[in-house]
C-alpha cells in the first residue's frame, strides 16, 4: 500500500471535509482535524483559505504532487480562457480520473494503482501512466482480465456515485470516451471547490 493510500483518511481529516463523498470517512463522526488540538478552530487568512481550496483540489486527485500540480496550473496559465475552468479540464483529462468517472474501479487512488497496472487500453494500446493526458474521442478500454475483476464489478454496480455527461462508457463491453472537455459546474465534487481560489494562490 503506497504512502498516498494509506493516508487517504487523513486528508479528510485534515482538510475538515468529505473529500470524496465516502460514508467510511472519519469526518462523518469528527468533523475536526486530527491531534489533540484538532478542536481548535482558527479563521484563517486569505493565503490559508487560497491554501486550502488548492490542497483540497490536489487531494481529490488522488493527492498530486506539488510540482506536477504547478506544471498543470502553467498550461491552464498559457490556454486561452478563463485559466480556472482551464485547471479543472486539465485534471478531469487525467486517465485516471476518467476511469474513475467511468466506474470502473471505487476510488481516485484505486484508479492510480489501476492503471499503473496496465489494466488499461487507450485507443488499443496499453497506458500505465496515471498522468496520461486522454483526448476528446479517444477510447479507453478494460483489458480482457480486468474485465471480470471483483473490483471492478463492485465498482461498476455501486451507487454512491453517478456518470457525468460528459464521460460515454459502456459496462457491457468496458470501453468509454470522454466527449467534451467539462467545465466546473459540470464536474460532480461531493465539496465545493474553488479554482479561482488555486489561482489567486499561485498568482501571489
Amino acid at each position: 500500500m503506497t504512502n498516498r493510500i494509506s493516508s487517504k483518511y487523513k486528508i479528510d481529516r485534515r482538510l475538515g471535509v468529505n473529500l470524496w463523498g465516502r460514508p467510511k470517512s472519519p469526518i462523518n463522526k469528527r468533523d475536526y482535524g486530527p491531534g489533540q488540538h484538532g478542536q481548535r478552530r482558527r479563521k484563517p487568512s486569505d493565503y490559508g483559505i487560497q491554501l486550502m481550496a488548492k490542497q483540497k483540489l490536489k487531494g481529490y486527485y488522488g493527492n498530486i504532487s506539488e510540482k506536477q500540480f504547478r506544471r498543470y496550473y502553467k498550461e491552464a496559465v498559457r490556454r486561452t480562457g478563463d485559466t480556472s475552468e482551464n485547471l479543472i479540464g486539465i485534471l478531469e483529462c487525467r486517465l485516471d480520473a476518467l476511469v474513475y468517472r467511468m466506474k470502473f474501479v471505487p476510488t481516485v487512488f484505486s484508479a492510480r494503482q489501476f492503471v499503473s497496472h496496465g489494466h488499461v487500453k487507450v485507443n488499443g494500446v496499453k497506458v500505465t501512466i496515471p498522468s496520461y493526458m486522454v483526448k476528446i474521442g479517444d477510447k479507453i478500454e478494460l483489458r480482457d482480465k480486468a474485465k471480470t475483476m471483483g473490483l471492478v464489478l463492485d465498482a461498476m454496480e455501486s451507487v454512491e456515485r453517478d456518470i457525468p455527461d460528459y464521460v460515454d462508457v459502456d459496462h457491457n463491453i468496458g470501453k468509454g470516451s470522454m466527449t467534451r472537455v467539462p467545465s466546473l459546474a459540470d464536474v460532480p465534487y461531493p465539496v465545493q471547490m474553488e479554482p479561482n481560489l488555486v489561482v489567486e494562490y499561485y498568482s501571489r
